[in-house]
């Protein structure tokens, strides 16, 4: 039987928010360039965006190589960029790529709220090894989480409809970001009130 494999601390972080960073800077390097591509013009975002699809599935890859697993919510965003970062390249338009945040909030946020109509945390069965809570604590966090990726849904479609492209991306990269961290942070009283300790297997 395959035990988990350990990598170090950064490996992890670095395969995630690594391509985001590399699609970051190469917007603001190409955004105001435009490439002829096989007959066609192509904005800069259009052709950080084509790059952006391999790098993302090589990373979730590699780190699927490295831990064995990958969580549900890495395979449906894989999945989405893919999809709409192809339409968008396909088609030469980049509402298809802004719409991808907008779809992944959604479709968690929903299926959250499934749960939630069932009588069930839907989010324990993908954090519980993360976050050791009781019962009571799974409940209140799900519903809390389960409205926050409504509002940032919402968000993300106000901000690309009513801004340029370049304050989407900025809001992209840093803005849904820090909400996710400052959300969590928030919870502080909550994960305190509800924790429960992790049993350790054998003794020291």
């Amino acid at each position: 039987m395959n035990n988990p494999k350990t990598l170090p601390g950064w490996v992890k972080p670095a395969l995630e928010l690594g391509p985001i960073v590399a699609f970051f800077a190469a917007y603001l390097l190409l955004k105001d360039r435009t490439f002829i591509i096989g007959g066609r013009e192509y904005e800069g975002f259009i052709v950080v965006t084509a790059g952006f699809i391999p790098l993302i599935l090589i990373c979730t890859g590699i780190l699927w190589r490295l831990t064995g697993k990958l969580s549900k919510m890495q395979i449906v965003t894989a999945v989405l960029i893919t999809v709409f970062g192809g339409l968008s390249v396909w088609l030469n338009d980049d509402r298809f790529f802004k719409m991808k945040p907008t779809l992944i909030y959604l479709i968690f946020g929903g299926l959250l709220g499934i749960g939630l109509l069932r009588g069930q945390s839907w989010l324990k069965l993908v954090m519980e090894e993360a976050v050791p809570l009781d019962d009571a604590g799974w409940m209140k966090l799900t519903k809390r989480v389960c409205a926050f990726f409504l509002i940032l849904a919402a968000l993300n479609e106000l901000v690309w409809r009513t801004q340029s492209t370049e304050a989407w991306v900025w809001f992209k990269t840093f803005g849904l970001t820090a909400a996710l961290f400052a959300f969590f942070m928030t919870q502080g009283k909550l994960f305190q009130e509800h924790g429960i300790e992790k049993k350790e297997d054998g003794g020291a």
